[in-house]
């Protein structure tokens, strides 16, 4: 057995003296080899391998320097997103974590001659946020990745929606108010000759007996009793009886406020269903981004299997049954032929099915009638082609022996 061979105790004892971390002033970047003490490391600067090493340095020193610095700094903010992506940390407790590993590339080979030099770098570039306190300095990693910013973008996007339906709320209880103080005044101005015309019952001087009739106010009651009731459906022309005997023939008043109160009823449920995201799973869908145009995907269509945080779907083509995940904001809805079955993916009707009757190629509008549900058989005259998709129909032949789960059919 040779000298210091694998096995020998004195090979044994030099990868146990190496294990673990040693001084950084001892450690050779070129070579990658650290050195126990300080006379190990003049015995390698002299040697030949070292020496090559620095000739090869020589001939372009910095461009050898920035290649470690990029190094460095790309590990560091790894291990930083990694361990502290969300957490305001102290620099000096991840460059501890970070040099654990002694195969890591150290400082003294980087532009920064120490720990401060960095941080200052990465607060100036935007990659850290950097605060200088009594126990030192702080950092934050500012993430900006491209699924992070997405989600983040999203977010935002819902938080608005939000905002504008909240506007919307409060635009329409402050028209309701202002509705509501116009009609009072009238409804006090009316009150005051009734006020005026009741008096207290007097007994007169001569005892004379003191009559009530009900008869004609008990007529007239009932009158408006039955013309109420036959308003709802008739329409018919009702006689008001006044003071001077006179009759007035009306009609068609209380059919209007009934119309009005079903117009309003409608707007209400148009704004309350009405958002900025209409993706739903199980309709046809065109692709409409020109950045897929090259891998043959613009303008085909594909149905939608999964939607994700309300404005992603996954759309599997119909064609050549990739699967993808696009934005709605790329997508088109998908109107079928006549007599084809639709879904209302928006508005005051969203999420019923719905049979398509007639399209309005010139106002860009379709006749549907719904289907099922507690509207079945309501007829919508004017849909936008926004608001309605074409519904692709499945049948599971899972248990058929058939390859693929699903079988859809168009």
């Amino acid at each position: 057995m040779g000298k210091n061979e694998f096995l020998t105790p004195k090979a044994i004892a030099n990868r146990i003296k190496a294990k673990g971390l040693q001084k950084l002033r001892w450690y050779c970047q070129m070579c990658q080899k650290q050195c126990r003490d300080e006379n190990g490391f003049k015995c390698h600067c002299m040697s030949e391998g070292h020496q090559r090493q620095m000739e090869v340095f020589g001939q372009n020193p910095n461009r050898i320097v920035d290649g470690y610095s990029e190094e460095f700094e790309t590990s560091f903010l790894d291990h930083m997103k990694r361990s502290h992506r969300f957490s305001r940390i102290a620099a000096t407790v991840v460059y501890n974590e970070y040099i654990a590993d002694r195969h890591h590339v150290h400082m003294n080979s980087t532009q920064w001659a120490t720990l401060t030099e960095f941080v200052k770098y990465l607060g100036r570039e935007g990659k850290c946020k950097v605060e200088e306190t009594p126990k030192g300095w702080f950092i934050t990693y500012i993430d900006r990745d491209s699924e992070t910013l997405f989600k983040e973008k999203m977010k935002n996007k819902r938080a608005r929606s939000d905002l504008v339906d909240e506007e919307k709320q409060e635009r329409e209880i402050r028209k309701q108010i202002e509705r509501a103080e116009q009609v009072v005044p009238n409804g006090a101005a009316a009150a005051q000759p009734l006020e005026a015309e009741l008096k207290p019952l007097e007994k007169s001087e001569n005892s004379e007996k003191i009559v009530i009739s009900l008869v004609s106010s008990c007529k007239t009651v009932v009158k408006e009793k039955v013309g109420s009731s036959k308003l709802v459906f008739e329409e018919p022309e009702i006689e008001k009886v006044k003071e001077n005997g006179k009759s007035v023939k009306s009609g068609g008043g209380s059919r209007s406020a009934l119309d009005d109160l079903m117009k309003e009823q409608e707007k209400a449920k148009e704004r309350s269903n009405r958002k900025d995201y209409w993706l739903c799973e199980d309709i046809i869908v065109k692709v409409m981004s020109k950045k897929l145009a090259e891998k043959g995907y613009y303008k085909q269509k594909g149905i939608v299997l999964k939607v994700m945080d309300k404005y992603v779907g996954e759309i599997e083509m119909l064609e050549s049954k990739h699967v993808l995940r696009v934005d709605q904001e790329e997508l088109e809805t998908v109107i079928p032929q006549i007599g084809g079955l639709v879904k209302i993916v928006n508005g005051g009707y969203r999420g019923s099915k719905a049979r398509l009757l007639e399209v309005n190629t010139d106002k860009f509008c379709a006749k549907v009638q719904i289907e099922k549900g507690i509207y079945d058989g309501r007829v919508l005259q004017a849909v936008e082609y926004e608001d309605i998709c074409k519904v692709e129909l499945w049948v599971d032949l899972s248990s058929c022996g058939v390859g693929r789960r699903f079988f859809f059919c168009s």
